[in-house]
């Protein structure tokens, strides 16, 4: 009934799991409280949890619930629990599921895995694993079915979005390109892992594909590019253009922060008085970014048009601005820099910082970097060269922006 070269007993728990060593060859361990419920440790310590039973017309059974990790000891025990009872009452689970993978299709598979398998994903992070499912994936793989789909079907689907093949009328705005395709992919070898984990799939057709390396740019603004991005925004701000637009894309520029970071900044988490703000999230949970004396003014200048956004949308007072992307389009083009994204605002920030002497290790820290040995082994930091670091590096952005000469007026009402 089994490949399995070893087969022993113990009380399953979270700690007896997590303390079951590899070997050479894969074995079992069945739980000796509940009979058919065991955990299967791989030569690589991947423990995979088990449901064994007998049809009622004889057949063995042996259900692959899911690895450690993604479940919880007692969590599998309730799943094999309800599998070995339905099991006594005639059913056969394994059965059904197979059934199930048979009709399974790659549309069917993303959803599942959307609905069960990112609960450690942020929001942020699932917004554009939607994108790339329903942009890249099932326009070329949505109807086939899981356990037909080869590494030859990843590999054709990775070139035609590398060349931006994959278009149609659900998708007109696709580009496509290198980057994007080797993140599809990478997205796509997540999913048939989990696809592994439930047992739709015996084998994860990404693993061993050769992708295209996922190469992120550092685009970094020079002084003159900077000095020309400050003269248009300046000259935006006189001649009409959106306020929140300018505001949001200086408030990048001056702290290093990530879009989202501003475009969603709340009242509540501004603290002009300490020059600081208090994200109760981002991309690496909670964190407080400091404000250099320009970033502080800026935003002082703000006005208070919401009660909750700093910078609300116009036509939808009650969410965020959510058109930034196009207008930086617009602004870029007319900066003469059309190949900088908003994210190097981010880069250029600290290369400001770099050019004039700060240490790595703060600038790491201004910009929210998490690495655990850094952060412990620089923890007696104090603020003040933090504070003075954000103050410097931030003027000098300012100036580089003409904002210290600059006399435009202060950020018009997001709803004038």
């Amino acid at each position: 009934m089994s490949g399995d070269h070893m087969v022993t007993t113990a009380r399953l728990t979270k700690r007896s799991v997590e303390n079951l060593p590899p070997r050479a060859e894969r074995y079992v361990v069945w739980d000796t409280e509940l009979k058919g419920f065991g955990v299967r440790v791989s030569p690589q310590g991947r423990r995979t949890y088990l449901a064994r039973y007998r049809t009622t017309g004889g057949a063995d059974r042996r259900l692959t619930l899911a690895t450690h990790g993604v479940m919880t000891t007692e969590e599998a025990r309730e799943q094999a629990r309800r599998i070995l009872a339905e099991a006594a009452m005639g059913g056969d689970p394994q059965g059904a599921k197979a059934d199930r993978r048979a009709e399974m299709t790659v549309k069917d598979l993303c959803e599942l895995y959307m609905a069960e398998g990112t609960a450690t994903k942020k929001a942020t992070t699932l917004r554009i694993d939607r994108i790339r499912i329903d942009r890249h994936i099932n326009p070329r793989l949505g109807s086939r079915k899981v356990t037909d789909i080869t590494r030859g079907d990843i590999q054709r689907l990775m070139i035609d979005v590398g060349n931006g093949n994959i278009r149609g009328a659900a998708t007109p705005h696709t580009r496509g390109g290198k980057g994007a395709a080797a993140r599809t992919v990478g997205l796509l070898g997540g999913i048939f892992t989990f696809a592994q984990e439930r047992g739709f799939v015996e084998i994860n057709p990404v693993r061993g594909l050769k992708r295209y390396k996922d190469n992120r740019r550092e685009r970094f603004l020079s002084a003159a590019e900077l000095a020309r991005l400050g003269d248009l925004l300046t000259e935006l701000n006189r001649a009409g253009g959106d306020p929140r637009h300018v505001a949001i894309i200086r408030v990048l520029l001056l702290t290093g922060a990530r879009k989202n970071e501003i475009a969603q900044l709340r009242w509540s988490e501004v603290d002009l008085e300490n020059g600081l703000l208090r994200l109760r999230d981002s991309k690496t949970g909670p964190k407080v970014i400091r404000l250099g004396a320009a970033a502080t003014a800026l935003l002082a200048r703000c006005p208070r048009s919401h009660p909750t956004w700093v910078f609300p949308d116009r036509r939808h007072v009650d969410r965020p601005v959510s058109n930034l992307d196009w207008a930086w389009v617009t602004i870029r083009n007319r900066a003469g820099l059309p190949d900088v994204r908003i994210h190097d605002l981010r880069h250029s920030f600290a290369s400001v910082g770099v050019a004039g002497g700060e240490g790595l290790v703060l600038i790491g820290k201004l910009l929210g970097h998490e690495h655990v040995a850094t952060t412990n082994r620089y923890a007696h930091l104090s603020d003040d060269p933090l504070q003075a670091a954000a103050d410097r590096i931030s003027s000098r952005v300012a100036d580089a922006l003409g904002l210290a000469s600059s006399n435009d007026p202060a950020p018009a009402s997001a709803q004038a």
